[in-house]
């Protein structure tokens, strides 16, 4: 299917793209392929999203050719920026959870864009107990993703990026916190006036290489997911309406250890055997932006198609506006995000100040 995707793709009209990208959406919600019930493997605070607008948009935004979009997305769209931009996030979660985002982006020379960005995600007041289930301390978790985006234009047309991402994890307090590093690539076309279409793979080489000897554990090593998405935008009503649309194929890597007798000269030996195997599933993301006014925007989205039929959507509403503050240009955003399976609302709020 994705070969046939990537042909149709550029080798049709607008509308045979968009019928495309529709269509293999559709056949993600139609189970065409397994998938994961949770997005609960390594670095899985690092794929939510990114700020309240991109959550908005069910974190579509793969092929966004909106100025300004995030290059968590997809760091091709940096040569985009209109200008230095500084902007702040946080979400608030339910469980106990944590979720915050801290970006400046800024455009570097005449073709190109640059990006640095801090995600944190923890969870507090989780109690510690012994063995005997006596209550000992208050833990709490933290994690960290620090990227460096850069994005350059090479023709009016094509666009091509590079992330750096360094991950930090920290569970345990008698466990050093764990480290690895990150790759995204992204390339973006826009086909038309009306049409943009991009790709990225993402989290290329990032794992985290765990020592629990300090708790009586062992060496273990945590993949995380590598991601290639696809997508497309289509501009309507003299751009005032913005539709997204994009598939994501991931790729997760395990290990599963098992113990095997091997009859040898000396007798038979017991031996632990491990076995790495691939895991792969298929999703899709939807979302539309629509301009009433020229200070808002009303967003909505579908994150998480195709992964255990309805429990496992996420839905998503919110809104933008921007004032002018003498020089200064400020836009404030909300999300509202329904979680799957527990259905509890995500809220996110972002301010973006443009310098």
């Amino acid at each position: 299917m994705h070969s046939w995707l990537l042909t149709s793709l550029f080798g049709g009209s607008e509308r045979r793209v968009v019928l495309s990208l529709l269509l293999g959406i559709g056949l993600v919600a139609g189970g065409t392929a397994p998938a994961n019930g949770q997005d609960a493997g390594t670095g899985a605070f690092s794929r939510l999203g990114f700020g309240a607008r991109g959550m908005a948009l069910g974190n579509a935004l793969v092929a966004d050719p909106s100025a300004d979009v995030s290059p968590h997305y997809n760091p091709a769209l940096l040569p985009s920026a209109s200008g230095q931009r500084v902007s702040a996030s946080a979400a608030l979660l339910s469980f106990d959870r944590e979720l915050q985002f801290l970006e400046f982006a800024a455009p570097l020379g005449p073709t190109a864009g640059i990006g640095l960005s801090l995600t944190h995600a923890g969870v507090n007041d989780i109690d510690g107990r012994n063995a005997d289930g006596v209550r000992t301390e208050t833990l709490s978790t933290d994690e960290f993703a620090l990227s460096l985006a850069f994005g350059n234009r090479f023709a009016e047309w094509l666009a091509v990026g590079t992330t750096l991402t360094l991950y930090q994890s920290d569970l345990l307090p008698e466990v050093d916190p764990v480290r690895g590093l990150g790759v995204d690539l992204g390339v973006r076309v826009q086909a038309t006036d009306r049409l943009s279409v991009a790709a990225a793979v993402k989290d290329l080489l990032a794992r985290y290489e765990w020592d629990a000897a300090p708790v009586g554990g062992g060496s273990h090593t945590d993949r995380f997911p590598v991601r290639v998405q696809v997508g497309g935008s289509y501009a309507l009503l003299n751009e005032r309406l913005q539709l997204l649309a994009e598939v994501e194929s991931r790729y997760t890597t395990r290990n599963r250890r098992g113990r095997q007798t091997l009859v040898t000269s000396g007798g038979p030996q017991a031996r632990t055997r491990t076995e790495s195997f691939l895991l792969h599933d298929l999703r899709g993301r939807v979302g539309a932006s629509y301009r009433p006014l020229e200070v808002l925007r009303i967003r909505g989205g579908i994150d998480r198609l195709g992964v255990d039929d309805v429990s496992g959507l996420r839905p998503s509403v919110g809104f933008g506006v921007r004032q002018s503050i003498g020089d200064l240009d400020l836009r404030v955003s909300y999300a509202a995000t329904l979680e799957p399976y527990v259905r509890s609302v995500v809220n996110t709020g972002t301010v973006e100040l443009f310098l």
